[in-house]
């Protein structure tokens, strides 16, 4: 079985941690542009990607990239 946390950075969908049923590490899987780079990623728990997905994510919205965080 898969189970999955929502993974949201400022109020923003961007994706999933996916953690299959015979892996301990979670797998992100990205939906939104800003952190494409960063789909299929595996990290040691929950807390590490989701700091690592909201570094990234923040960065391009502050580099200005596009329509980031703006629905």
């Amino acid at each position: 079985m898969q189970t999955s946390t929502i993974v949201e950075v400022d109020g923003v969908f961007v994706g999933a941690a996916v953690r299959r049923f015979d892996a301990e590490a979670p797998r992100f899987y990205a939906t939104h542009d800003s952190v494409r780079a960063l789909h299929d990623e595996i990290s040691p728990d929950i807390a590490t990607l989701t700091a690592r997905v909201a570094h990234q994510f923040r960065r391009a919205r502050s580099l200005g990239y596009g329509s980031v965080g703006r629905n």
